[in-house]
């Protein structure tokens, strides 16, 4: 009979030859086919308001339509990867200072009119499916952070950074959709152990179901509400 000691370290030497091997098959090429077909079918109906949300920007202030940054995405075997990730303009085009990374938070004065109804509606993220399509991101999971930001993060809070690992970050999310802006690094401990929870509620097929039904069903409810 294998001692616990030496089942342990066969699971690991399983667990490091495959990078992907703690979540299930079932979920990784399920979650991935949904995200590109409600990606499609979404970028197909919402091209009207493309077009509608477009015009208002331009009207509203100066500066492009969409925004691209750098982010933070997932992270095979510790290493960080980089994508530009694209979003509908919610700020003014001078919103950092010296090119310095600024959290948004309520009430940031940064914000433009329309784009103030662009965060309430979270309808800024919907360019971001293009992201999706790319295999960047995911529909659901961590929020993509921007390396600056996550540099000062880490200091503070260790692991950070793993908790994309083996998962793509989202548009929406366990973290998104219970929490708002934060105003500070300090408000992120919270919003780190959500995102570590859905890490580990999507290693098996059922629970991963349950967890993204449950988010997507957040994220609407958000949306018509206007609560972003």
């Amino acid at each position: 009979m294998n001692s616990p000691i030496s089942q342990s370290i066969k699971f690991t030497s399983r667990l490091t030859a495959s990078q992907d091997s703690y979540i299930h098959p079932g979920v990784r090429y399920g979650k991935r086919g949904f995200d590109l077909v409600f990606s499609v079918c979404a970028l197909f109906v919402l091209a009207p308001v493309f077009v509608l949300l477009a015009i208002a920007i331009k009207l509203d202030s100066q500066g492009p339509v969409f925004y691209k940054q750098i982010r933070l995405g997932k992270s095979p075997k510790g290493q960080n990867k980089f994508f530009e990730i694209i979003k509908f303009r919610s700020m003014g085009t001078d919103a950092e200072i010296a090119g310095k990374a600024l959290l948004a938070s309520k009430g940031d004065p940064r914000i433009t009119r329309v784009g103030r109804f662009l965060r309430k509606t979270r309808l800024d993220e919907v360019p971001q499916f293009f992201n999706i399509i790319r295999g960047e991101m995911s529909l659901i999971g961590p929020r993509p952070e921007r390396p600056e930001l996550t540099t000062e993060i880490e200091k503070k809070m260790p692991f950070f950074t793993e908790r994309t690992y083996q998962v793509l970050p989202g548009i929406t999310g366990l973290a998104q959709t219970n929490q708002s802006y934060l105003d500070s690094v300090n408000d992120i401990d919270q919003k780190l152990a959500f995102d570590h929870a859905y890490s580990l509620a999507i290693s098996s097929p059922v629970s991963w179901l349950k967890t993204d039904i449950a988010i997507l069903v957040q994220t609407v409810i958000t949306v018509v509400k206007c609560n972003g």
